[in-house]
């Protein structure tokens, strides 16, 4: 026994050089460019306003769409974000992340095990008296067994890092929570505006079915007195009958955007019928907010690119975890106890303690398996910090895209504005020649489709518009601002994070 222990002392040294690995950083660099290369929304219509929507500063968008001026579409965010399975699903990894970490954190102290028994039997000697001269014994234990690890090579930092990379998952889990909030205001947002787009569009397409309605039966008034020809009057009824079931179709695709919505809210149909009847059809914002920061500053506010990046943190202490594995370990144990044995009416009991063993355990040989490990924890990291980079990459492209909608929309704003001034002074002098023989229908009805084009694709264009704008709020995160601090740790802990 001695030269064994004198062996393992000797060779302690070398073996613990050779597991003195260092595990990777818990970050990693993201290169972005120093600002946005796409041009910024323009300030349209700030000056007019007590206050800015944004005002430069990213913990503004928290309010984002309360700035709306739209109560209606901040309702039904609300409603959606309630019954949401997506968010009820984050809210509950939020939890199992939680006890995850609390688990961790518990292999650091000792432990203590209570156990109880009790049992009742006889007990002979071979050749000894019949079974009717033996007694019946009854048998009572109980104890307490305590065990703990002591942290003397460094095998609790196995522990430690379990421990760090439970927090860090906590926090990103936390952070998934608002992502999905984020995702479902964002889809909410993207439907009602997609209402509202549409309801503009069936006043056009009604209006325009009304006025080739009329030119129909003025065509068939005047053909009756034989002023124009019977194929004139077929083409009239024609473009009458064509914009009818364009209406009916625009009006169709507004029910099923409004049916859309109550899947997603949860609202009853009737209620958003008659919310949407009340609402205001105003344009688009032209600067709901003004970004002018760089995108690093701009990215904290994703919870997607900062769940990734503690995603990383937790795969560099998972590297630490598996190379504690490696370390001797050193542990106590100790038990406490009292049993007694009752037999023929006398009782005998025992009060028993113990300390150790003091047991000191070396990995020597595991065909590989810990090593093993260890690499396949250093892959995960790998893997969590090309997925990082990439969020932050793909983070950049978005709001890169979402500004050049933005700027394109905002261009195309006068033009569409233009064309629909045009081509309705154009109609409105056609029709009128028309309607006093100077003009022939085919020409009426040139300009007439004409001003429908142009009235599409300015409802159109600012639907596009309002969509920008929303993908431009959630390629910058909703408002979401990381706050890691030891009061916010401390306050996440016990419930999950507040509504942004």
């Amino acid at each position: 026994m001695n030269h064994s222990m004198r062996l393992a002392c000797a060779l302690l040294p070398l073996w613990l050089g050779g597991c003195a690995t260092s595990p990777a950083p818990n970050t990693v660099s993201a290169p972005v460019p120093a600002q946005w290369l796409a041009p910024l929304p323009p300030q349209v219509g700030l000056a007019q306003q007590s206050k800015q929507p944004h005002q430069g500063r990213l913990s503004d968008l928290t309010q984002w769409w309360q700035q709306q001026g739209d109560p209606l579409l901040a309702e039904l965010i609300t409603a959606a974000q309630a019954v949401s399975p997506t968010v009820a699903s984050a809210r509950s990894r939020i939890e199992q992340s939680r006890a995850a970490r609390v688990a961790a954190g518990a292999a650091l102290g000792p432990t203590l095990d209570a156990s109880a028994s009790v049992s009742r039997g006889n007990a002979q000697q071979a050749g000894g008296p019949g079974p009717g001269a033996a007694p019946i014994a009854t048998t009572t234990q109980a104890g307490l067994q305590a065990g703990w690890e002591i942290d003397l090579f460094g095998a609790n930092q196995g522990h430690r890092a379990s421990a760090d990379a439970a927090t860090e998952r906590l926090a990103g889990a936390q952070a998934q929570w608002h992502d999905a909030r984020v995702s479902v205001a964002a889809e909410v947002a993207m439907q009602y505006y997609s209402l509202r787009s549409c309801r503009q569009l069936a006043q056009v397409t009604q209006a325009d079915a009304a006025s080739r309605q009329e030119t129909a039966r003025l065509s068939s008034l005047s053909t009756q007195a034989g002023f124009t020809a019977p194929a004139t009057d077929a083409l009239a009824r024609a473009s009458a009958f064509e914009a009818s079931g364009r209406a009916t179709q625009q009006r169709a695709q507004c029910d099923l955007d409004i049916k859309a919505l109550v899947a997603l809210t949860g609202v009853k149909e009737p209620e958003i019928r008659s919310n949407m009847a009340l609402a205001q059809q105003g344009r688009a914002q032209t600067a709901m907010l003004f970004i002018a920061t760089v995108p690093a500053d701009a990215l904290a506010q994703r919870p997607d690119v900062f769940s990734a990046e503690r995603e990383v943190a937790a795969a560099s202490a998972d590297i630490g975890s598996a190379l504690a594995q490696r370390y001797p370990r050193l542990s106590l144990s100790g038990a406490i106890g009292r049993s007694g044995i009752r037999s023929g009416g006398e009782a005998t009991s025992l009060n028993t303690w113990s300390i150790g063993p003091l047991a000191l355990t070396l990995p020597l040989f595991d065909g590989g398996r810990r090593a093993a490990n260890v690499e396949a924890a250093k892959a995960r990291y790998d893997e969590a910090a090309a997925l990082y980079r990439a969020r932050v990459r793909q983070a950049v492209r978005e709001v890169e895209e979402a500004l050049v909608t933005l700027q394109s929309t905002a261009e195309r704003e006068t033009d569409a504005q233009g064309a629909v001034a045009g081509y309705q002074a154009s109609f409105t002098g056609t029709e009128a020649r028309y309607q006093s023989g100077l003009a022939g229908l085919v020409e009426l009805e040139d300009a007439r489709r004409g001003l429908l084009a142009a009235q599409i694709t300015q409802a159109s264009l600012q639907r596009e518009r309002r969509t920008a704008w929303v993908a431009l709020y959630r390629a910058m995160g909703g408002g979401w601002t990381p706050a890691i601090d030891s009061a916010s740790a401390a306050a996440a802990s016990n419930a999950p994070p507040t509504s942004r």
